[in-house]
């Protein structure tokens, strides 16, 4: 093996985002039949780490976790990116491609904090700064108050125990590739629905790089992108953005994707939920299920949809 790598990997630096381009790699080299020293994992500190006593809606949305990533690409710095797929705008620059989308990990949150939503104490302060979660918590259990919380998994378990919340919520797939699967109470699906994406890993490259595209696509897994790439088209269609409650779960079987989504006024007092199932091929089933949602959304609601995603 040569003393350069074939390929370089870049992610950032956080423990959660190093696990998953540490799977990444693990795959690729899997896949190919390479020693792990021909993949360079490249870390850079995001915009979005860097900033955390304000909600991400506030200071620029999910841009702040793939800018410099994005940079590094367009000036070659590096091959590929690793990213939450959750976290990565709906639209993303034409330079770049989405070339490979890993098998998906447990859609679910966790609660951390209180065995369910319900065992929570009237009036209990809830720690999250996403606009899905806080919509959701405050539809199940109006008396309760959301204060923002930001930063790692390790950072706002810290919070937690030093009281400046009372529960909060994680993804189940990122304290799983942490290692920290015994932490907090998974949420139903069935009455608490996940974010777009949510536990898929994507490696993003330049869309004109024939030979990157060709190595990643060697771990593209098709069910995980089905699904995915369907709640993100959702997304899309509802023209929502960083400060819109929207959660969705889709689920792939027998050649057909089975969406339930829901869409929240920010302080959850207002809900519209919907349901399709479609052929994994049908590229419009997300844009009617928006349309349905859209069409009996509350003003409360619609007033946060239909912009520019």
């Amino acid at each position: 093996m040569a003393d350069t790598p074939l390929l370089k990997l870049g992610t950032r630096r956080s423990p959660l985002a190093m696990a998953q381009a540490e799977e990444a790699r693990a795959r690729l080299c899997a896949a190919h039949g390479w020693p792990e020293e021909a993949i360079e994992l490249v870390p850079v500190v995001a915009s979005g780490d860097k900033v955390q006593d304000r909600p991400l809606a506030d200071i620029g949305g999910k841009a702040l976790w793939t800018r410099e990533l994005d940079g590094w690409l367009h000036e070659g710095r590096i091959d590929a990116a690793v990213h939450s797929l959750k976290d990565v705008e709906t639209v993303r620059p034409d330079f770049l491609a989405i070339a490979a989308v890993l098998p998906r990990a447990d859609k679910r949150d966790v609660l951390i904090g209180a065995a369910s939503l319900a065992a929570l104490p009237q009036g209990a302060v809830i720690g999250t700064s996403a606009p899905r979660r806080a919509a959701q918590a405050l539809h199940a259990r109006p008396d309760c108050r959301v204060v923002t919380f930001r930063g790692n998994v390790a950072t706002r378990l810290a919070k937690l125990a030093a009281g400046e919340a009372d529960a909060t919520f994680l993804a189940a797939a990122g304290l799983h590739r942490l290692g920290e699967n015994g932490t907090g109470h998974p949420l139903d699906t069935a009455h608490w629905l996940p974010a777009p994406a949510q536990g898929a890993i994507a490696v993003e490259c330049r869309s004109d790089d024939a030979r990157v595209r060709a190595l990643l696509a060697a771990i593209d897994h098709g069910p995980s992108r089905a699904e995915a790439m369907a709640e993100r088209a959702l997304l899309a269609a509802l023209g929502g953005s960083c400060h819109s409650a929207i959660a969705v779960l889709c689920d792939l079987a027998d050649e057909a994707l089975t969406m339930r989504a829901a869409l929240f006024s920010p302080d959850g007092a207002e809900r519209v939920e919907g349901a399709v199932t479609f052929p994994v091929h049908d590229g419009e089933g997300p844009a009617r299920l928006a349309a349905d949602l859209l069409a009996r959304a509350t003003p409360g609601i619609a007033r946060h949809f239909g912009g520019q995603p």
